[in-house]
């Protein structure tokens, strides 16, 4: 009969600091000690956290705000004191002023300096080219260009960048997109783990391992285990994933224009004959949009007052769908014609002049958190809105359902929004950059200010690789260059920083701290060793890497990745195992957000770009991600001699 694991006992300081994990202070005891009661409300505390995170109707930043106070609240109230020290909230407000919080701020900012200024054209537009001609090894070269990028900018931006391209390509070619949209999607994700500042979750285990004891990994120091994980993750991609992938039928399917503008004519036997406008819309249900009323060669009525009245000869202009087009004709008795030529089978609805484009709302934009309305979209660029969708369901334009209509909804990261209009307010969409417009066009947004964005992003990038600036440093130093530059406005930056992103850093940070200081982190790993107790180092290393991964999927992985460093570095010690590996399993398993579609921010704008629903993230995402595991599982152990 083996003997119990060894549980540890961490002698405890207010704050991070290198005293915590440091050998020299452990005692080893042969009994797993009860957590103290303020550990355990802590623990409670976190399953909660979890739970609500998990919640995708709950805003994250108000759940972390809830969480935060909840925090706070119970350590004011009953106050936890360690060596003649008190646990206060200041100290949990720190996280506020935390080096990682600035380090990502600053790189979220610095991205949309890329987004705007279209730094990244030239890349897109010399992948859309390859496309026309070799479109499998496109393919692979998007993927590959996904990674690279990915690893030195936060992959929003990259996905920004590449999907209109391969939008644009499915849509000349008469292809569907979901054979791309995906595996590009998680092709990003893969390459953020390569590098410290690759992502978020990167930077903050990477800090909180820092604050726990732990030398500073280097930018490039796990890049090895991430390069040979991922080059076999992307070749999955590559080759497999895309027959994994059913049809999906693209919400834009074609550019040919989806409403159309045309005129009822009156005459005597029609119902509209003597007529008031207002007697008019209640025969057809208030459902008719009339745009101004023809009388002869002139404009009669431009503005549809509802007590004038319409005579024979006068010619309705309408802007509506075909189908309802052809109704109103048959209710008020009418003839539809376009372009003075009457609608018949011979002879359909024209409006060649119009363009039917997709506007996804992304982090940063204008649009996240407002309504169409609220921001006079229709107005303010001169487009009709046709519908939105959202994670797989259609809202139709003037739903007479209150949850579904589209002016009134609130929008939110990865929705899409399906609208129409001329071909030059379309192209001036884009042109302006504050949106993200899919179309059938390879246009892509660019400044005179690119290159300056690129060589600004390219000196926080050097700056910390060689170890001359700190990234918090380099970052911060590069948002004001890109505002001195004039690459950014101070209205574009502030859209950058994502209270949600923001709030859970936060939070994460103070319930890691919570966990630390009241022996629940030392609890947690005795409890976890001694679950696995007798295997070897490396097969606890890999639950601990599988662990991580199903919580990022399921919760926030920022939150995982802060609450799981701790704990993970108490394993290592407790196994007399390096703790690197073990942080790295960390790190790694909260990036594998591939399974599904809330795991990641990026994840819900694929999927909404490309129609998939949740089962397809699940198919694509579920053999990436194991197959990951396994190879993360195996490289870690080996690379550090376990």
């Amino acid at each position: 009969m083996q003997p119990a694991a060894p549980a540890l006992i961490i002698p405890k300081h207010i704050g991070y600091t290198a005293k915590h994990l440091s050998p020299m202070d452990l005692t080893i005891t042969t009994e797993l000690a009860s957590p103290s009661l303020h550990a355990t409300v802590v623990m409670a505390i976190i399953v909660c956290a979890l739970f609500l995170f998990s919640r995708d109707r709950l805003p994250l930043a108000s759940s972390s705000l809830f969480i935060l106070v909840v925090l706070v609240l119970f350590f004011e109230l009953y106050p936890f004191s360690l060596e003649g020290r008190t646990l206060s909230a200041r100290d949990f407000f720190s996280g506020f002023g935390h080096e990682a919080l600035i380090a990502v701020s600053a790189l979220m900012i610095a991205g949309q300096g890329l987004v705007r200024t279209g730094a990244l054209e030239p890349i897109g537009r010399q992948l859309a080219r390859y496309w026309t001609t070799h479109p499998r090894l496109s393919m692979l070269a998007t993927l590959l260009v996904g990674a690279i990028l990915s690893a030195f900018v936060n992959n929003t931006p990259i996905v920004i960048l590449l999907l209109p391209i391969l939008i644009s390509v499915s849509l000349r070619t008469g292809t569907t997109a979901a054979h791309t949209l995906l595996p590009m999607g998680f092709a990003t994700l893969i390459g953020g783990t390569a590098t410290t500042i690759g992502t978020s979750t990167n930077l903050l285990v990477v800090f909180v391992a820092i604050d726990l004891g732990l030398k500073q990994f280097g930018m490039f120091d796990f890049a090895l285990p991430a390069v040979i994980a991922g080059s076999v993750g992307l070749l999955y991609l590559w080759l497999i994933a895309p027959r994994l992938i059913p049809e999906r039928e693209p919400m834009l399917k074609s550019t040919s224009p989806r409403m159309f503008r045309a005129q009822l004519l009156i005459h005597k036997e029609s119902f509209a004959h003597k007529k008031t406008i207002a007697e008019i819309l209640d025969q057809t249900d208030g459902r008719m949009e009339i745009e101004q009323v023809l009388r002869g060669n002139r404009v009669y009525c431009l503005v549809t007052l509802p007590d004038v009245t319409i005579k024979a000869g006068d010619r309705i202009v309408a802007f509506d769908t075909p189908e309802r087009l052809k109704e109103f004709e048959a209710v008020l008795g009418a003839k539809l014609y376009s372009r003075n030529i009457l609608v018949d089978d011979q002879h359909p609805l024209m409006n060649d002049k119009q363009q039917i484009a997709e506007v996804a709302v992304v982090p940063g934009s204008p649009l996240e958190g407002a309504t169409l309305d609220n921001y006079q979209f229709s107005a303010r660029y001169q487009v009709m809105v046709l519908a939105l969708h959202r994670a797989g369901i259609w809202a139709k334009h003037r739903s007479k359902t209150p949850q579904e209509h589209t002016e009134d909804t609130r929008l939110r990261n990865g929705d899409v929004i399906l609208l129409q209009g001329s071909k030059r307010k379309i192209k001036q969409l884009k042109s302006k950059g504050e949106l993200l417009v899919l179309d059938a066009t390879e246009d892509l947004a660019h400044s005179d200010k690119a290159p300056v964005a690129l060589a600004i992003m390219l000196g926080i990038v050097l700056l910390t690789a060689f170890g001359i600036l700190k990234i918090a440093v380099s970052a911060t130093v590069g948002v004001l260059l890109m505002l001195l530059t004039g690459c950014l406005r101070w209205k574009e930056a502030s859209r950058a920083l994502n209270a949600s992103v923001i709030m859970i850093i936060v939070t994460s940070l103070a319930m890691g701290l919570a966990l630390v200081e009241t022996g629940g982190a030392d609890y947690l790993a005795s409890a976890y060793v001694m679950a696995t107790n007798g295997l070897p180092p490396a097969y606890v290393l890999s639950g601990l890497l599988l662990l991580m991964a199903i919580l990022t999927n399921v919760v926030s992985n920022n939150a995982a990745a802060v609450i799981g460093t701790p704990i993970a570095i108490g394993i290592a010690h407790q196994l007399g195992a390096p703790p690197e590996p073990f942080v790295l399993a960390v790190l790694f398993g909260a990036n594998l957000s591939f399974v599904t579609p809330m795991a990641y921010q990026t994840n819900l704008l694929v999927m909404n770009a490309g129609n998939y629903s949740f089962g397809d993230f699940v198919r694509v995402g579920l053999p990436l991600t194991l197959l990951m595991w396994a190879l993360l599982s195996f490289l870690l152990p080996w690379l550090y001699g376990m």
